[in-house]
């Protein structure tokens, strides 16, 4: 496959830092990030994508990553203990690895997932997503710009693709544009893509907009939870309305409908996740169960609608609460708490006696036990004591391998 757009050279500059103590140790551990402020000294000044060779004090290798000298994170540590060439061959055995990592998810009747973790599969701030044979770059740091033309020949070396499609962060779009004209959304190989992309998971069918649609299109760190939700469901008699909250384009409330639950409601502030929630149960009408729910939807503020619905008496078998991070930074952990309490008290309140509460959280900065402990609390001052049923944390594709990265937490429980 050719790439559509021409790339500049990577950069083969080099700079060479030294550290501070604690760098130095965190990095013979294996972490993946350089801070600014661990930096004592420097031989020159570096752009986006230079390669950063660090020493420590006896002069001797630590590692190699790609600079930004934006972030306050300097260094994406690329390389440990052990020099290397960074280059194509050195991304192709990256890819190569992360991609017999997931081999056994097309077992499953899953052509979507995440097929590069971030700092996870040692790519620090580079995401790789498959739908079927959509591949989607999402870039998090602008260090990886002028990587591209390694990246994208690894790549392609390694899989089966019908087009790539670059996404980029905020802070990384700017600095795209202006330096080699890249913009969110680009498609950097293969033909236009004219209209949602296709995929499966867990034998179920889905749509996802791959240029628009939030991260990269859809969310793939939930497939073990809904999975499971199913289970659940199918195992018990007594779930037959269930409410998703946070619903974006309806993974949950299919994964239930398929289970046998009859009367579902998904509730979103976005229309158009919610429009595409529909035409994923339109594209699943071949099993019986899905083709005769009833699928309702609720376009408003989550909070807002819950506190309507308690005030109504409106009550569901299962309430399914998965809301998007709020504490992207460690000064919104408190504000975030609260909301996960205030979400736990209205998601009780619209639950019957001996309902199914499912709660989860993607905030690395809240931790899982202070999380499932939160919400226990909550449960027990609204005389709805818990009884769990299982708490799970990170899929297959999205492996765990520093402290930071872990995020992902859910709590299935009863409620009295």
């Amino acid at each position: 496959m050719k790439i559509n757009k021409k790339l500049p050279t990577p950069p083969n500059k080099r700079i060479a830092l030294y550290v501070k103590p604690a760098a130095e140790r965190a990095l013979r551990n294996g972490h993946p990030w350089l801070f600014e402020e661990a930096i004592q000294r420097q031989n020159r000044e570096g752009q986006a994508g230079d390669l950063a060779v660090i020493f420590d004090r006896k002069d001797r290798f630590l590692a190699i990553g790609l600079y930004d000298p934006r972030s306050p994170i300097r260094v994406r540590i690329l390389q440990q203990n052990d020099p290397a060439a960074i280059d194509q061959d050195w991304f192709r055995e990256r890819f190569l690895e992360a991609s017999r990592l997931r081999d056994s998810l097309l077992e499953t009747g899953t052509n979507g997932y995440r097929m590069v973790h971030g700092e996870n599969d040692g790519l620090p701030g580079l995401v790789i997503d498959r739908y079927d044979h959509n591949y989607v770059i999402k870039l998090d740091t602008a260090a990886w710009i002028p990587r591209l033309a390694d990246v994208l020949p690894a790549l392609l070396s390694v899989v089966t693709a019908e087009r790539l499609v670059l996404r980029l962060s905020r802070s990384a779009q700017s600095i795209a544009k202006s330096d080699i004209d890249l913009l969110d959304g680009e498609i950097l190989a293969g033909s236009p893509l004219k209209e949602p992309a296709l995929f499966q998971e867990n034998r179920l069918n889905f749509e996802a907009d791959l240029i628009h649609g939030q991260k990269t299109g859809f969310f793939f760190d939930q497939r073990e939870n809904r999975a499971t939700l199913e289970k659940i469901i199918a195992g018990r008699e007594d779930i037959d309305a269930m409410l998703n909250v946070f619903a974006y384009t309806g993974g949950f409330s299919l994964y239930a409908a398929r289970a046998g639950a009859r009367n579902i409601t998904s509730l979103d502030s976005s229309q158009p996740a919610l429009d595409t929630a529909v035409k994923n149960f339109e594209l699943n009408q071949d099993i019986k169960s899905i083709s005769t729910v009833s699928h309702k939807l609720a376009c408003g503020d989550a909070f807002q609608v819950l506190e309507i619905y308690g005030s109504e008496g409106r009550r569901f078998d299962s309430v399914v609460i998965d809301p998007p991070s709020f504490a992207n930074r460690q000064s919104d952990v408190g504000r975030a708490l609260n909301a996960y309490r205030r979400l736990t008290r209205l998601g009780l309140s619209v639950l019957r006696p001996g309902g199914l509460l499912v709660m989860s959280s993607c905030s690395s900065r809240v931790g899982a036990e202070e999380f499932y402990t939160n919400i226990n609390r909550v449960a027990s001052r609204n005389d709805r004591p818990l009884s769990e049923l299982t708490s799970t944390r990170h899929a297959l594709d999205h492996p765990v391998n520093f402290p930071q990265g872990a995020y992902l937490k859910c709590l299935f429980a009863i409620a009295d």
